[in-house]
């Protein structure tokens, strides 16, 4: 291969990785998974101390690994999440390999849906940053729209979603290009 296409392929590369990063984070790192924290001083730190220390973006994903049918992952409003009600989640998967897409800035709210798992400290806040470059709206208005709108519906990648195939679509199709680029680039080097 010429130098000049040389070049031009780690340019294209270069701007592939800059306009499209994704990351999957396994929730509790292989320390804990997704289970009811083991010791009662961790039981409310746990998850919220573990996505404290990570800078989650639009488009990452949170893979939450357990039991199959054991346990349950629930994205649920800020109101069911702090009284921790499990009877109307937004997002309800208990295969033992779910996957959520971060489709907005924002706060996401996630618990076990398995009685008293989330009293437990089974349970979890996380903040997705806003894309650089873009103005955040004001608080009020962020609150409302994000009450009364679909849009504000994380997507999801497992068997129990309830989402539109468009809303997948638009998650597979991300997952799929950020793997596309990794293989050329490892093809390339």
């Amino acid at each position: 291969m010429e130098y000049s296409s040389k070049v031009f392929v780690l340019l294209f590369l270069g701007i592939q990785v800059v306009l499209v990063t994704c990351i999957q984070f396994e929730v509790g790192d292989k320390t804990y998974g997704w289970e009811v924290p083991k010791t009662e001083y961790y039981q409310q730190l746990v998850y919220n101390e573990w996505a404290s220390k990570k800078r989650f973006n639009v488009d990452d994903t949170l893979y939450f690994g357990y039991d199959t049918f054991a346990d349950s992952v629930l994205v649920v409003s800020k109101e069911d999440h702090e009284k921790c009600h499990s009877d109307r989640p937004i997002y309800y998967s208990n295969d033992g390999h779910s996957v959520v897409t971060l489709d907005r800035p924002g706060l996401f709210y996630f618990m076990s849906g398995v009685a008293e798992h989330c009293e437990k400290g089974q349970r979890m806040v996380v903040k997705v940053l806003e894309p650089a470059g873009v103005e955040t709206p004001p608080a009020d208005a962020d609150q409302s729209a994000n009450q009364n709108s679909s849009e504000s519906l994380p997507q999801h990648k497992n068997n129990n979603n309830n989402a539109t195939g468009a809303l997948a679509a638009i998650s597979s199709t991300t997952i799929i290009f950020c793997i596309m680029t990794s293989l050329l680039g490892l093809f390339f080097f």
